[in-house]
């Protein structure tokens, strides 16, 4: 035991930085998950997550859960019932009337069983949400890894409806199962709190969200430029959201099929454009390539070519790849054959295709980089770090705040994998 943990200390003193960075957001992951799935074991005495703490308490990164105060009155709930949740970072000097809020991400549910199991978890329930959460990436208040926002009043949304904030409470008794289907309830309850502590206020402000939150910001990024002042300069920034209607690799819409069951379950009909849903097929209308075309507030996009999660769920659905032909590659871009990085390189043309016209928007910003990756911006290594994935030369950090204050022009394409040697590619093998 001895020698083999001195072995493999002697093979992690040869790593590299990059590997190091690797190994970080991967930790960072792999918490998460285990997270999601274990904090159910931690729901009792009046549904306080109890957990150890070993962060020092006077972390500044470190933020405290708020409840909405407002949410009961509303109607404003989590799927179990329980009251919605934000972390709050006061913003100082010259960012004190400045905003930047993000949505977490967390998937979403399409049945009365998953969605009933998501609500003892953190994704449904402020019960099982920890009490205290770190601030990276866009969130960071270190001016060296977070240059342009890091003194910005900063919100971190917790995400607990299933629905990307856009479910409607019509039919919420399933089979017997009581479920709140409050999202949009809960995006109006919580932007009015958050209005009368200051964001009426606002000079600046920019609404983002990662994965699942990322849609929610697509979804609600133009009510979002409504609520604040017309003089406020106002954008929004979705990152690895951009969702594909794409076929998977047996030919079968399997994303089409669950957004549809997301759509019909949690009655998202009424968040979305109407003049999409007059038009096509109601649920197709949950993809960011329809939702894009009706939004009007400045919006950028940051999305990996090779999402994990996407190749993942959307191209290579799990149940589905027979005799684990797809599993290395699924885990690890790196142990793809040639015939699956061909597909792999078709699933890019079809994002670049989506986006087609949005790269000709005069307002909008675009980072697609080669990383075998899913969200960017909710980490100080692949947000602005010295070994941060980049383009041109730029980080997501400074591309996303060279659009944001108009100092230059930004619609950054990289080239095809494996040409990006700044890439942190996720390995799950």
């Amino acid at each position: 035991m001895a020698i083999s943990g001195f072995r493999a200390l002697l093979r992690w003193s040869k790593w590299s930085k990059k590997e190091w960075a690797i190994a970080v957001i991967s930790f960072a992951f792999i918490v998460s998950v285990f997270s999601f799935l274990s904090d159910s074991w931690h729901a009792e005495d009046a549904g306080i997550n109890h957990t150890f703490d070993l962060n020092p308490a006077n972390d500044p990164d470190l933020v405290d859960l708020s409840l909405l105060q407002n949410a009961k009155a509303k109607g404003a709930l989590c799927l179990d019932g329980s009251l919605p949740g934000y972390h709050f970072q006061k913003g100082f000097g010259s960012g004190n009337r400045n905003w930047v809020l993000h949505i977490e991400g967390g998937g979403w549910c399409d049945s009365v069983s998953s969605c009933s199991l998501r609500k003892m978890t953190p994704l449904g329930s402020s019960a099982y949400m920890d009490r205290r959460v770190r601030f990276s990436g866009i969130l960071s208040s270190d001016a060296s890894k977070n240059p342009d926002f890091y003194n910005w009043n900063k919100i971190k949304i917790r995400y607990c409806d299933g629905a990307s904030f856009a479910s409607h409470p019509e039919d919420e008794t399933k089979n017997g199962n009581r479920l709140y289907f409050r999202g949009q309830l809960i995006w109006e309850a919580l932007m009015e709190e958050l209005l009368s502590v200051g964001l009426s206020n606002a000079r600046q402000a920019l609404l983002s969200g990662c994965s699942a939150g990322g849609l929610a910001t697509l979804i609600h990024c133009d009510d979002f430029r409504e609520l604040l002042p017309k003089d406020a300069t106002v954008k929004c920034l979705a990152d690895a959201g951009f969702f594909l209607d794409e076929k998977d690799v047996w030919g079968n819409h399997t994303m089409r099929s669950f957004y549809h069951d997301v759509f019909n379950l949690q009655n998202t009909a009424k968040s979305l454009s109407k003049d999409c849903t007059a038009t096509e097929e109601p649920s197709k209308c949950l993809f960011p390539q329809e939702i894009i075309k009706h939004i009007s507030t400045p919006l950028f996009l940051v999305n990996p070519a090779y999402d994990f999660w996407q190749i993942q769920n959307v191209l290579v659905p799990n149940p589905l790849h027979p005799a684990g032909a797809w599993e290395k590659c699924r885990l690890n871009i790196h142990k793809c054959d040639h015939a699956q990085l061909e597909i792999l390189q078709g699933f890019r043309d079809s994002l670049l295709k989506a986006l087609k016209d949005f790269k000709h928007s005069k307002e909008g910003g675009l980072f697609v980089n080669s990383c075998f990756i899913h969200c960017q911006t909710w980490m100080s290594e692949t947000w602005h770090s010295p070994n941060s994935p980049r383009i041109n030369k730029k980080t997501i950090a400074e591309a996303v705040g060279d659009w944001y204050f108009k100092r230059n022009s930004v619609k950054l394409i990289d080239c095809p994998f494996p040409c990006n040697p700044t890439c942190i590619h996720m390995d799950f093998s």
